[in-house]
């Protein structure tokens, strides 16, 4: 019997793909063309086969290693005619892995982006996808009147041996989506049309490139971000049978586009336990949502958690939470059932992970706004022709903005043992919307003046009631600020918005009598809650920081210091 070394084949211009999967062990028979390894870049994942028959004698490689093309990822014992034509271990030939993308010309070679007729429009083309033919659409991940940016993915494709996201290589506003779900794709088609697209500079396509291959790894975002901005809609129209069975899934992680499984990683779920709802079994991130609010209620617990009913007093593992009540409601009266907003469905997921993991501590004060209240409505007077309306919620971002210089561990993210200090100040702003509650973030507030401030809230505020924000517009926040004034209330505990390690929460501010040394007269006094992650902060830091921006806002002249 002949040994024989498994090779990476050509796999494009990818330049050390993490393996994510091992499909196979150390004893196993596997045939030519069997899938060994499953390796994943930041657009596509795919399965390395074997280019022989025989038996695993040996495994080079383990779950995170990096490999590239030519590395060796087995040694097999071949049988048969591979052993008879194999007087040494030699290369697996990229030729013979379907898989791989081979360097032949696409038959309808066409540019990713083309000019349509008609100014500021442009076409979207399906790239070279390589040696593929006919791969069927499983996933839309936008919607016409999104705005997507270049390298931002459009959908998901799936052939038999992998999936991959088709990225936009324009920025603009989607006009019009050409595919729908189960459609069947080749080189050159025509998938979406842009308005107002700047396309990006044209490149010839890679000798052995992939659909991922064609774009540049899309820029990481933060879980919190991730979690709390719109998720992709999971699909749920028929489509072609995709190449993993449910009733024949296959060792370690089942069958998930790269932006869930990404997704899954960001929030620590275990996808081998996630039961898909998606075509054929796939896993959505609505799926993926769904188990962390089962797992946080206490209705779901982990292999890793155990399914043994929580011991007298508690072990302090998994939180031992008992399961979630069932009850049939409609049995004590009237009921009317309504499923929870996407965003809402999202959000939770994030909230719950929040709360449960973040030590909170809130520490309340009052801040005298009276004199900055007389200047706002000023302002407005004389302002009225610009149409910017300036709102106390401005005046307090650019005073948070000058707490954060002064207590910089606010401004800060754990990662792991290490805490990561900013050097920019992004704030986001809780917006109600029709759907749930979403939080924009205004980018470097610290180099804007409260007009400019003012107008960019209003215009993302309305984005959001509109539905029309993007990840980008609710990722990098520094710290938060959610604002009940207009409501009504005297304090209240908001809960941080992770990675972020502190959140502002903002009452109905009121008339109080406060004695000024001699006699009592009427302020205008704004409740401040500021919560915080006590693993970071301490009380008293909490309370300079609280003290601090009290004094800011009762003196405006203080944020010139």
């Amino acid at each position: 019997m002949a040994l024989v070394n498994i090779q990476v084949p050509d796999i494009g211009d990818f330049d050390e793909v993490g393996v994510i999967e091992l499909l196979v062990k150390v004893g196993d028979t596997v045939k030519a063309e069997q899938s060994l390894i499953t390796v994943e870049s930041d657009k596509a994942s795919m399965e390395i086969p074997s280019s022989h028959a025989g038996v695993v004698k040996e495994l080079k490689v383990q779950l995170g290693d990096k490999v590239k093309q030519g590395s060796v990822i087995a040694v097999l014992e071949a049988t048969g005619e591979a052993a008879a034509s194999d007087e040494k271990p030699a290369p697996a030939p990229a030729a013979q892995a379907p898989a791989a993308i081979e360097t032949q010309a696409p038959a309808a070679p066409a540019a990713p982006a083309a000019p349509a007729a008609g100014g500021g429009a442009v076409e979207v083309r399906v790239p070279d996808i390589g040696d593929f033919k006919d791969v069927a659409v499983i996933e839309l991940l936008v919607q016409p009147g999104d705005a997507v940016k270049v390298e931002q993915s459009l959908f998901t494709v799936e052939s038999d041996k992998a999936s991959m996201e088709i990225p936009s290589p324009a920025a603009g506003v989607l006009k019009e989506l050409k595919v729908k779900i189960g459609d069947k794709i080749n080189v050159g088609d025509l998938v979406a049309v842009l308005e107002g697209a700047a396309a990006a500079p044209a490149a010839a396509p890679a000798q052995g490139s992939t659909p991922a291959a064609a774009s540049a790894p899309a820029a990481a975002a933060p879980v919190a971000a991730q979690a709390s901005a719109p998720a992709p809609a999971a699909a749920t129209a028929t489509a072609p049978v995709p190449a993993h069975q449910p009733s024949t899934p296959t060792p370690g992680l089942p069958h998930a586009s790269p932006s869930v499984r990404k997704f899954a990683r960001e929030l620590g779920v275990p996808l081998a336990e996630v039961k898909g709802t998606g075509i054929k079994g796939r896993i959505t991130q609505e799926d993926v949502a769904a188990f962390t609010r089962q797992v946080m209620s206490g209705a779901l617990q982990t292999q890793a958690q155990g399914s043994k009913a929580p011991a007298a007093g508690g072990s302090g593992v998994g939180l031992d939470l008992l399961p979630w009540p069932k009850v049939d409601f409609a049995k004590f009266g009237p009921v009317e059932r309504k499923e929870l907003s996407r965003i809402k469905k999202i959000s939770g997921a994030n909230l719950s992970r929040n709360w449960v993991m973040i030590p909170h501590v809130t520490n309340n004060d009052e801040a005298d706004i009276t004199e900055l209240e007389a200047f706002r409505v000023s302002t407005n007077k004389e302002n009225e022709k610009s149409g910017v309306k300036v709102t106390m919620l401005a005046f307090v971002i650019k005073a948070v903005v000058a707490a954060l210089k002064k207590f910089p561990e606010f401004n800060a993210s754990l990662d792991g043992d290490a805490l990561v200090y900013k050097q920019y100040f992004h704030i986001g702003f809780a917006a109600d919307t029709p759907n749930g509650l979403v939080v924009p973030v205004l980018k470097d507030a610290d180099k804007k003046g409260i007009l400019q401030i003012s107008a960019e809230m209003a215009e993302l505020a309305k984005k959001a009631r509109d539905g029309k924000l993007g990840a980008a517009d609710m990722q990098g926040g520094s710290m938060s600020i959610s604002s009940l004034g207009g409501i009504g209330g005297t304090h209240f505990t908001p809960i941080i918005n992770a990675p972020e390690v502190a959140i502002l929460g903002l009452s109905k501010s009121q008339m109080k009598p406060v004695w000024d040394g001699q006699q009592f007269v009427p302020r205008l006094t704004l409740p401040l809650s500021l919560s915080y992650d006590h693993r970071v902060i301490d009380g008293a830091s909490a309370a300079r920081f609280n003290a601090y921006l009290g004094q800011v806002l009762a003196d405006y002249r203080r944020i010139l210091l």
